[in-house]
Parts: structure tokens; sequence; C-alpha cells
């Protein structure tokens, strides 16, 4: 397998980057004896103790609200005035703390605290095929092509052999040094049609690097389900006291110590690690006590939203706040679906003006106000972002849906995505659309420029090399991070 790139003239006599070469399966085909393949990698890791530049490294901790089924760009928060009816927003333009940035009466509360945050209004990408939400879902995440798509852009199911989820790699690059759990997604999985979780695992990194799910009981228009957190796996059980848990955690040691074969043929899992880390989260209490959200006042549930997204967001504050690395709230609606789904093939101005926008609106304006309040923001990145936006045009189909003259189709090559946070800057707008926010006209942002920033952010070189399940080195992810938007 030869993967040479063609950023040819950089780094080495050949003309060819040190990454490049690591990226040959066949090295004797460029002439590459063991020694110097290793010389390579040690080199590359040099690179990488380098790396650096603004921003990097000030994020602790991420929150990624995903807005699976992708939000209109034109109906929320990058409205355009002059342009034809089927193009106009049907909601009036609002002004916003930055003069000369107009949301839609949609976004009231967001408009009052977009003084914190970076707004890329620049988000594009072309896509290979038909972009429906899966494909695209998976470019977002993970920041790859799935390998196996059909015309409609439907996938397989998740697979060992996926890409990671963003999250994963960082919670595996970056592990916790306290008893808490590193990543935690809810309230429900990724999902286009019957394809679940497709783009939510650790794939190639394998099961262990799996986030922790959340997902309480109820369909997705149960408002309350937040109120049915089910944590009963982070509880000590009632028949084994925690000095009986303790003696039997001490018997399984010297049990192990008396095993030498057997452990060393498991070593490479590390099951004393799993284990002990398990039994850590159980007996600290720390993760137990975080999905409390009875903890909070009334007061602060509410400005939060009494529904599913804004009672996730509060959530994902407590475990951010007690010590989590990662968090993914998935917007609580599967991705094409109708009611609160942002999926607007018809029906955008009911369900937009009274369902998933003041959702959105109470539920992201809290969040980024309330860690500014508390200290938090400074260290906690956060990112709120679809898969994609809608077409400018009303009622028009380019994705092989059908769409009313009050509903928008799928459009990758224009959106907006909001940062806020761990140096990124404040009060800033990156990028522009066009007249009709049909594509950039400055600053185009591909997803994967996105997912760059985050590892960025968190103290990861974003070009560093990983091993999928066949061994073979990948870029973390093939794209620079944005730190035009940092500090």
């Amino acid at each position: 397998m030869l993967g040479i790139t063609g950023r040819f003239g950089q780094d080495t006599c050949d003309g060819f980057s040190r990454r490049d070469l690591l990226r040959v399966g066949g090295s004797a085909a460029l002439g590459l004896s063991l020694p110097e393949m290793l010389r390579l990698q040690q080199a590359t890791a040099a690179e990488d103790a380098r790396y650096g530049g603004p921003g990097f490294g000030k994020a602790k901790q991420v929150i990624m609200l995903y807005l699976q089924g992708g939000p209109s760009h034109l109906d929320l928060w990058d409205p355009k005035l002059d342009v034809p009816d089927n193009v106009k927003s049907v909601f009036k333009p609002i002004n916003t703390k930055l003069p000369g940035v107009q949301f839609t009466e949609n976004m009231p509360k967001l408009a009052q605290v977009n003084d914190k945050f970076t707004m890329i209004r620049s988000m594009s990408y072309t896509p290979i095929g038909l972009f429906n939400h899966t494909a695209a879902i998976y470019m977002m995440l993970t920041g790859y092509t799935a390998d196996k798509v059909s015309p409609s852009g439907q996938l397989e199911p998740p697979s060992p052999k996926d890409f990671p989820n963003f999250g994963c790699h960082i919670t595996k690059m970056k592990p916790l040094t306290i008893p808490m759990l590193p990543y935690v997604m809810m309230p429900r999985p990724l999902q286009e049609s019957s394809i679940i979780g497709k783009a939510g695992t650790a794939g190639f990194l394998g099961r262990a690097h799996d986030p922790y799910y959340l997902y309480p009981t109820g369909n997705d228009m149960d408002m309350k389900k937040m109120d049915r957190i089910n944590v009963d796996d982070l509880k000590l059980r009632k028949e084994v006291p925690l000095a009986r848990l303790k003696r039997r955690a001490s018997l399984r040691d010297k049990i192990n110590a008396g095993l030498g074969d057997l452990d060393a043929a498991v070593q490479k899992y590390a099951l004393n690690e799993y284990y002990g880390k398990a039994l850590d989260l159980v007996l600290s209490g720390r993760a137990r006590d975080a999905f409390n959200l009875g903890a909070e006042k009334k007061e602060t549930r509410e400005r939060y939203g009494n529904n599913t997204f804004g009672q996730s967001c509060l959530l994902a504050r407590r475990l951010v706040e007690a010590g989590t690395r990662v968090v993914e709230v998935n917007w609580p609606k599967v991705a094409n679906s109708d009611n609160h789904s942002w999926d607007v093939h018809v029906g955008l101005t009911k369900r937009m003006k009274s369902q998933n926008s003041p959702m959105l609106d109470a539920g992201l304006s809290t969040l980024i106000a309330d860690l500014d309040e508390r200290g938090l923001l400074k260290e906690t990145l956060v990112i709120a972002v679809g898969e994609f936006g809608r077409s400018p045009k009303r009622g028009v189909s380019t994705s092989g849906n059908t769409n009313s003259n009050d509903g928008r189709d799928h459009w990758p090559y224009c959106y907006t995505a909001v940062m806020a946070g761990a140096g990124v800057k404040r009060g800033n707008v990156h990028g522009k659309s066009d007249k009709t926010a049909s594509a950039p006209v400055e600053n185009p942002v591909h997803p994967r420029e996105l997912l760059a920033t985050i590892y960025h952010s968190v103290g990861i070189n974003p070009h560093s090399l990983i091993y999928n399940h066949l061994n073979q080195p990948r870029d973390l992810v093939k794209a620079d991070a944005l730190t035009d938007i940092l500090s």
C-alpha cells in the first residue's frame, strides 16, 4: 500500500515529508531499511514535541453539542435580507451584542452572549456522492470518509474497523489521572434511519476507549427523560458492602500474582488497569454525584430549559466540573425525523419557531454563560455544529429528498459552527458566506479543520500518527488547526 500524498519539496532530501514516508506500507519499495524507518518515526515524534502555537493546550475538557439533523443557518445565525422570498428566512432578523452581526428572532438569548464566542460562518465541504446524514456525521466526527456508502448516503452499521470518534482519540491520548468517566455521550445515539451509532464509537482503538453511553429510557419526544438517569453501574450493590468489595479486590490481586503465565498472556489487554479504574470509579462516587441533576437549583435547571437538550447541557457542565475530559451531547431527535428534528424538509416555520430553536437558544446560551460565570470557560472548549446546513432555496431537492415550500434540503457547501472557551477569541466572526449563504466568500473551513482545532486546543498535534486495526499509520486528521480564531 503506497500512500504518498504529494507534499513534494518538504522535509527530506527526496522531497517527501517524514509522515508521507511513514504511510508507505511496503518500505522496501522506497529502499527503506528498518533502522531508517525507526529513525523516521523518531523524527516524527520530535516534530510532535515541537508542535505548538496560539491556543495550544488551553482546553482541559471539551463539550461537543452535536446538532445532528443539520440546522438551517439562514434561519438561525446567518440570515440574509436582500434576497428572493424563497431564500429569505421567514423569521425576522435581530441585532446581537456585536455591531453589524444579526441572528434571527429564533436566537434572542444567544444574541446576548455572542460576545463570548467565535462564530464560523464558512463551514463547507463537498461530499462524495449524495450528502445524507450518516455519511456527513461520520466525516464531521471522525475527519474521514467512510469506506462503504450507498448511493443514498447510508452506511453500514458501526464496525471495529471504523475511524474513531474525535473524543475517543482525546481520552486515549490525554488520559485522566482522577477516578472519573473520561468520555460521556448522551442523551441518545447518533442515528439516521436504522443506522445507529455510526461515528460514535472508538472504532479501531478498541471498545475500552468507547464513550460511557448515557441513554435514559423514553422516546425522543419525552422531555423528562433526563429525570430518569440510571447510573446503577456506578453504585455499590447493597449486598456487597464496601469492606467486602475491597477484600474481594485484594483477593483477586493475590490470585493473579500466583498466575504468572496467565498474567503475562493477557498483559497487553491491560485487564488490571481497566479493573482498577472501574473499581476506583465505583468507590470514589465522583461520577455518580456528577449525574445528580437534583443537586442543582430549580432556577438553574429552568434557565437551561426543562427539556432533554437543556438538561443534557447542564449535565455536561456538571461532568466537566467533576473532571470528565469529553462530553458529547447529541441532539435528542433522530436525524431524519419530524417534530424537533433539524431535518426540516417540511414544516420549517412551526418546528423552528416553537420546538428546536427555543431549546438550542436556551441550552447553548446558558451553557456558555454558566461556564463563564464559574471560571470554567477559560479551560473548557465548547463546540456547537451539525453535519451540514440547509439549502438556500426552500422547496428544492438537493439530496434526492422531497421538500415542501416550507422546507429546506441538505446543504454541506455552507453552514455555521459556534466555538467558545479555552483560548477561542470572544466576540469574533470567522469567515463569511455569500449573499444567499450558498458558499463561503472568505476563509472556508472544512470539518477536518474544525477537528484539528479541537485536537490542537487540548494539546494534541492534529498530524499525530495513529495506527489502525491493521497497524497501518494514519494522520489523526488531515488538516491544520484554525489558529486564527485562537489566542
